[in-house]
């Protein structure tokens, strides 16, 4: 009877604690809403540029806003590529190579829109950073088919994909042993069907990645993508009693680190073709201190499938490794692990990401490590975002205007109005999305505040001011001091409105919130007319 009256209050108190978990409430931000809402006539949004390789299967799902029904057309599409004009999702294959300047159109019955879209058939894919969610910040490992299909719902029930938000990805939890048609790693019980989840997911216009490394074990302790064993098995699931219902160490009964080691074999051939007929679309391959046989060995095992999968590197890569990842990888992460505070934030987004600058174009992306906005918690104790909202205008501000891959990591059913304002303003995602693919960079920078500058490829010049201190402080300067010799209009990208057209001599100024941050456009920024007249002279 003891040890029931010890069982049962600790049963009820993990019950209340999970209910806690699952009780929150967002805090009301309405009043820090700047994003407009979309128009109900047609607007296309998301990527002006993607790209796929010649045979493989093509997945382009229209982003657009608007009132539904919509119907969609797209003049240009290459040979083998195919359009459902109500969904406008585009798939197929293609086998020629080339550019190819595609119309595409939305129409509903308030109106029409056209917008090109330049699909780029060759060695590239990831032409800009990659749009979608992961697991992990949320569920950690305790995820499982059921929250995957949940939030890849909430991408279209929340109007996500039509601002071009599209990967799907599960992170570390998903592994069960190895076994099948070519011995790769196979899901445990809490995903019993992971191709009809592909599936799924690919009906809707979207895609899915996964998650693994080339050590023996994963930092979550299911098995990885190596094996001291030719066979495929792993010494502490041989022992038994050291690990649980879904094959994932008790770290109670082992040190976790014993495990964390390369194995003589690597399973990466057989593991991406287990994916590839799954029908992955993004592979994130964790380990630290990254080395380039191991990202060399799944890159080969990658292209030996023969399907686009998106192979980001993780974590903590080192500069020094910059040409190998260039050549190999579609994305790397700069750091290790983002956490919901300030210093995290602002640590990683502002300290060591310009050394990345040289690396970073289509195709390639400097990885600034995941969304931190929402309901977060690791899988442990979930929580709101501690960033205040000003902090939250600075993490997507920054992530923007460095052109990193943007992967939320909240709960998706919980997404509230102020954190889809967001996520959901076209002109802010444009400067991540812009087809140049450059990064910004630094202007300048004190302890309390700093500029930054980015190029567009229409010439124009998106331009951050952030407040690094805790009290509100005047930013600006001159569009002159950035080299552009012209008068230009202020844009406000996340009121979406032109504020004031200025001479290249006039500083630009605003007050600026505590940790908050002021996002412009200058436009038409360097342009293709002559200057006449003494240059000292000249505004």
């Amino acid at each position: 009877m003891k040890r029931l009256t010890v069982f049962v209050p600790m049963l009820l108190f993990f019950a209340a604690s999970v209910m806690a978990q699952e009780e929150i409430t967002p805090p009301d931000y309405s009043k820090y809403i700047l994003t407009p809402k979309a128009p109900q006539t047609p607007r296309i949004n998301g990527p002006k540029v993607y790209g796929a390789r010649p045979g493989a299967d093509f997945l382009f799902r229209i982003p657009a806003t608007g009132k539904r029904p919509m119907t969609f057309t797209a003049k240009g599409l290459p040979k083998g590529l195919h359009l459902d004009a109500s969904t406008g999702i585009i798939k197929g294959k293609t086998k020629k190579r080339g550019t190819y300047h595609v119309e595409l159109c939305a129409k509903n019955d308030l109106g029409t829109f056209e917008r090109e879209l330049r699909i780029e058939i060759g060695d590239l894919i990831a032409l800009t950073p990659p749009l979608g969610w992961n697991s992990w910040n949320c569920w950690g490992a305790q995820v499982t088919q059921e929250k995957i299909m949940r939030s890849a719902k909430a991408f279209i029930d929340k109007g996500l994909a039509d601002y071009g938000w599209s990967y799907v990805n599960i992170d570390d939890g998903w592994q069960g042993l190895r076994g099948g048609k070519y011995n790769a790693i196979q899901t445990n019980r809490k995903f019993p069907d992971i191709k009809g989840l592909a599936d799924s997911i690919h009906a809707l216009g979207l895609k899915i990645g996964i998650y693994s490394g080339p050590w023996e074990s994963t930092y979550a302790s299911h098995i990885g993508s190596s094996c001291d064993n030719e066979d495929g098995t792993y010494w502490w699931i041989k022992k038994g009693g050291l690990v649980d219902e879904n094959w994932r160490l008790d770290r109670s009964k082992t040190n976790k680190e014993v495990i964390r080691s390369y194995g003589k074999y690597s399973f990466a051939k057989q593991d991406a073709q287990q994916w590839a007929d799954w029908g992955i679309d993004y592979l994130k391959y964790d380990w630290n201190v990254n080395d380039r046989w191991w990202l060399e060995d799944m890159r080969h095992a990658i292209d030996a499938t023969g399907r686009d999968i998106v192979y980001s590197i993780s974590n903590s890569s080192r500069v020094s490794l910059g040409p190998v990842l260039l050549k190999n990888a579609e994305c790397w992460r700069t750091t290790g692990d983002i956490r919901d505070t300030w210093e995290s934030m602002s640590t990683i987004g502002f300290e060591g990401q310009d050394q990345w600058a040289p690396y970073h174009r289509p195709g390639h992306w400097p990885d600034a490590d995941m969304l931190v906005l929402g309901k977060v918690g690791w899988g442990r104790q979930y929580h709101w975002t501690r960033l205040t909202p000003d902090e939250q205008y600075t993490h997507i501000t920054l992530w923007s205007i460095l052109g990193s891959p943007m992967l939320l990591g909240c709960d998706m059913d919980m997404l509230d109005d102020f954190t889809l304002s967001l996520l959901c303003n076209n002109e802010v995602l444009d400067v991540n999305q812009d087809p140049l693919g450059f990064q910004g960079t630094c202007y300048s920078r004190n302890e309390k505040q700093a500029i930054y500058v980015k190029p567009l490829e229409d010439g124009a010049l998106a331009v951050a001011y952030f407040n690094l201190d805790s009290i509100p402080h005047e930013i600006g300067c001159s569009p002159r001091k950035l080299g552009l010799m012209e008068p230009q209009t202020i844009r406000d990208l996340w009121r979406q409105q032109d504020l004031k057209t200025i001479d290249a001599r006039t500083r630009w100024e605003v007050t600026v919130a505590p940790h908050g941050a002021a996002f412009y456009k200058m436009y038409p920024g360097i342009t293709n007319t002559k200057l006449h007249g003494n240059y000292r002279l000249l505004k």
